[in-house]
């Protein structure tokens, strides 16, 4: 949080640097991600912004910061609630740490259909979920596309379950995600998003696991040579604004954010359906093996996580996704 106030405080300074070139804006929303300007994220990003700018007739401006520019997911959701940043979009598995209605979408193979998934996410469950983070101090307006995750490393193929044992895998500090490779053999091994790529490069972790296209963006095919086509796990990501922020816009305002968040998160989910469909492609052409699994082998070495955090999750969530 140290590094995330003095980010803050060095961009507030550039803002009033800025002085007149800025002062046509009403409301000056800071929109940052912890991913790099290619990837999805960014892209609806740039579609929010430009959406936001364009029905607000120029009232509102939006500035975009990528890479981790303001902090890590967790720090920038923090930073929502306590008025220190406008906006930003992250996964979902950091979010278990402020509600763990959240911890639905990380239980693995639960989702193999993006258009039912979008369904619920959209509809009164997704509705519901999104809504325990006001009490945080943070108004999450959607559920944007992260993707299936899939797994790279660089020690060998991974094809059953059992080729993780004793593979240092990295993943996200989210209980649900440890558990799960610590279930398939593997070891955990939690870890910030800005250090993962050195990390690689060093051998501290072997693996990693994410959707093919931060995979993609961020160069992995030059440090991890095995990529394993697991889908194990689908993850929608989150777009939140102070909720404090959000309530002092007049109403004309709010209409204006509510629109452009809507409009940009069916364009960023297109956008990431075309990209899946063509990653696998680039990624072998950049010097991966790609490997398929039997995803029935799989499924089942991974029911314990069910039974470990059943009373964790709200059952009518997961049957809700399971089109019960």
């Amino acid at each position: 949080m140290k590094k995330l106030v003095v980010a803050l405080l060095c961009v507030m300074m550039l803002v009033l640097a800025a002085g007149p070139a800025m002062a046509a804006a009403k409301y000056n929303i800071r929109f940052a991600t912890a991913i790099e300007p290619d990837s999805h994220y960014a892209n609806g990003m740039r579609k929010f912004k430009e959406l936001a700018e364009q029905y607000s007739n120029g009232e509102i401006e939006v500035q975009l910061f990528y890479s981790g520019q303001l902090g890590g997911e967790r720090d920038m959701v923090e930073a929502l609630g306590m008025g220190m940043l406008e906006m930003t979009i992250c996964s979902s598995a950091p979010l278990v740490n402020f509600s763990k209605d959240f911890m639905v979408f990380d239980l693995p193979f639960l989702v193999t259909d993006r258009d039912k998934a979008f369904a619920v996410l959209d509809g009164e469950v997704g509705q519901k979920i999104l809504a325990t983070m006001e009490s945080k101090g943070v108004k999450s307006l959607g559920f944007w596309e992260n993707g299936f995750r899939n797994i790279t490393n660089s020690r060998r193929p991974i094809k059953n379950p059992d080729d993780l044992k004793g593979i240092k895998i990295r993943t996200m500090e989210n209980p649900i995600h440890m558990d799960l490779f610590r279930t398939l053999g593997a070891n955990p091994t939690p870890m910030a998003w800005g250090e993962l790529f050195l990390a690689l490069q060093q051998g501290t972790v072997d693996a990693q696991e994410n959707p093919l296209i931060i995979i993609e963006t961020s160069k992995y095919p030059e440090v991890q040579k095995y990529l394993t086509l697991s889908g194990h796990v689908y993850a929608p990501s989150v777009v939140s604004i102070g909720k404090a922020l959000f309530d002092s816009y007049p109403k004309e305002i709010q209409d204006v954010i509510l629109r452009a968040e809507k409009e940009a998160r069916d364009w960023e989910r297109e956008f990431c359906i075309q990209k899946d469909n063509e990653l696998v492609a680039v990624l072998v052409k950049q010097g991966m093996e790609a490997i398929e699994i039997d995803k029935e082998i799989w499924s089942r070495a991974a029911a314990p996580v069910y039974d470990h955090f059943k009373s964790d999750i709200n059952q009518d969530y997961v049957n809700a996704m399971l089109g019960r």
